[in-house]
């Protein structure tokens, strides 16, 4: 088959670009830049990789159009985030393609009310970006339950890998967070700790993807949780995250007003945004019918990113990693 990966070079794309290689499928990556992949892979080799700003040609109407002329027989779109645009894509693509596979993200949902969060019985999106995904995945369901293009969406938590920051046990991406637990000074925790994130290694979610497309017809029309076996509690993640520094955590609880005095407005309202909504999802559906099957519980993808980042100088700890 030939895919279309589109925003190939990205966190989710390093994984998956070299997957669909290895599959045996013919790959072109459409990217906004010439930035190489988080991590290499000599997969890259054999792809045929296109330069396109998604944003701009949106906006004049041509992307829809640059994809029909590569003749996929599947695209892969990491990177569409209005309705507008998908709207595009499915009515050019139309009888051009044999499926159109989505990322979402599960801040379709807003705050958590019942635990596990299975598809479909989340609350009602939050903040442009939530509303923006789910406007997007009820289409792409509509238009397929009619009988139009075959399309699947996938919706993955907090990803994580190596090569960038992960969301951090508060919430955010604070790197002052890993150097206080690394030197076993108290860590101000806002709110109950009993907040939860559901993260993702990128490589579990390019896999989700790919059987995705292995198994088309279990996944025409529907939306799939894309996550780890488990979530993580702030206390359980600062408690996890210290022990890797041979620490034990020292967790001080404040109110929010306290908590927002003593760091940026900007980290603050990310440790909101993420622990407010408190997610934890099943994916029995997609282990069911697509048969995922992710191979890191969310500490250990943590844990790698994080040991990335120190091994080459890109966070400040007070103590080496003893794991």
């Amino acid at each position: 088959m030939r895919i279309v990966v589109v925003g190939g070079s990205g966190h989710i794309g390093t994984f998956l670009v070299p997957r669909l290689v290895r599959a045996g499928h013919e790959v072109v990556s459409i990217s906004r830049g010439q930035r190489a992949a988080y991590v290499p892979a000599p997969e890259w080799e054999h792809v045929r990789q296109v330069t396109a700003d998604r944003v701009a040609e949106d906006a004049d109407g041509t992307f829809p159009e640059r994809l029909a002329r590569l003749r996929p027989d599947a695209v892969v779109d990491l990177v569409c985030f209005t309705l507008e645009s998908a709207v595009a894509l499915v009515e050019r693509m139309r009888g051009e393609t044999g499926q159109l596979l989505h990322c979402g993200s599960v801040w379709r949902y807003g705050p958590s009310r019942k635990l596990p969060i299975a598809e479909g019985e989340g609350t009602p999106p939050v903040g442009e970006y939530g509303i923006g995904k789910d406007r997007i995945a009820r289409m792409l369901k509509a238009e397929t339950d009619a009988g139009g293009l075959v399309t699947t969406s996938l919706h993955p938590g907090h990803i994580v890998g190596p090569g960038w920051h992960p969301i951090g046990p508060l919430g955010n991406l604070d790197p002052d967070v890993w150097h206080t637990l690394s030197a076993g000074r108290p860590l101000r925790v806002p709110g109950l700790g009993a907040e939860t994130m559901h993260h993702v290694h990128a490589d579990d979610v390019a896999h989700a993807f790919e059987q995705a497309v292995v198994h088309r017809d279990a996944a025409a029309g529907e939306d799939f949780h894309v996550v780890a076996p488990t979530a993580l509690n702030v206390r359980g993640y600062a408690d996890t995250a210290a022990g890797w520094f041979g620490r034990e955590a020292v967790l001080e609880s404040v109110t929010w007003d306290e908590f927002r005095s003593t760091t940026s407005a900007e980290h603050a309202q990310v440790s909101w945004e993420h622990l407010y909504r408190s997610h934890c999802l099943t994916i029995d559906k997609a282990r069911t019918l697509i048969g995922y099957a992710p191979r890191y519980q969310p500490e250990d993808a943590v844990l790698e990113s994080v040991r990335r980042l120190v091994d080459r100088g890109g966070l400040t700890v007070d103590r080496p990693l003893v794991v």
